[in-house]
């Protein structure tokens, strides 16, 4: 059995569609990080990142004591490894999947995220981010450009195997509208997000935990002050006493 430490979020969710993909059985552990779950004492032994998803596998195919790994590349390919599944072996192609993982988790997550981050900002709030938009807005649309270039040439990122290069991908692209994208503009891309979007595992893994969701807007403003503060500005912890 796989605990997943959770929350339903795009990080989370490329989890969730490769373990339905492989139809391995796993549970999900919540981890509310509008609560702060991350920053207890128990998550940080799993993960010093304080940061979800985290996977423990209780039955590791070498049959040792459990195996517990942090940051959602990492996740995805040892559960694909371990079910012989999405993860081509041969060097070539293993290495044209293991370069869009790292595609997505140096460039297509983070800009994503600072994109979301800055359009959601309350300017009267917190003053001119202009820059900010334009700049995270305009490298969104350009990591767009690169997928669409990409399945242009090829059904899947990786070449013609779909794979968790895809996977890892598809959660951070649904919310292309709120990110300022026109999906028209990308018509190969949309070919893809459509094809994914349609899988049975696809679907499945994205409405995992859609019951924990909460609507921070609709929060009361005293609320939504302590989550700010909890999650933005973080510097670092210290070593404990």
């Amino acid at each position: 059995m796989i605990d997943l430490h959770y929350w339903p979020t795009p990080n989370g969710k490329k989890v969730t569609i490769l373990l339905e993909e492989c139809g391995l059985p796993y549970k999900i552990v919540p981890v509310n990080i509008g609560r702060g779950d991350q920053f207890s004492k128990e998550f940080l032994e799993m993960n010093p990142n304080h940061r979800m998803p985290t996977m423990v596998d209780h039955e590791p195919k070498d049959g040792g004591k459990p195996i517990t790994i942090f940051e959602s590349g990492a996740i995805m390919m040892y559960i694909a490894e371990k079910a012989g599944k999405f993860y081509p072996q041969d060097v070539r192609t293993r290495y044209d999947v293991n370069q869009w993982l790292i595609w997505q988790m140096a460039n297509q997550g983070p800009k994503s995220g600072e994109c979301g981050h800055f359009r959601r900002v309350d300017q009267a709030k917190e003053g001119d981010q202009k820059y900010a938009i334009t700049r995270f807005t305009d490298e969104v649309n350009r990591l767009y450009g690169v997928l669409n270039n990409q399945l242009y040439k090829h059904k899947y990122l990786a070449g013609d195997q779909y794979t968790i290069a895809d996977m890892i991908c598809y959660p951070w692209t649904i919310n292309w509208k709120f990110q300022g994208q026109d999906i028209e503009e990308f018509k190969y891309f949309k070919r893809w997000f459509e094809e994914l979007g349609a899988r049975p595992a696809v679907q499945k893994g994205m409405a995992v935990g859609a019951d924990l969701s909460v609507d921070n807007t609709k929060l009361p403003p005293e609320e939504q002050a302590r989550i700010r503060k909890m999650l933005y500005n973080q510097r670092a912890r210290p070593v404990p006493a």
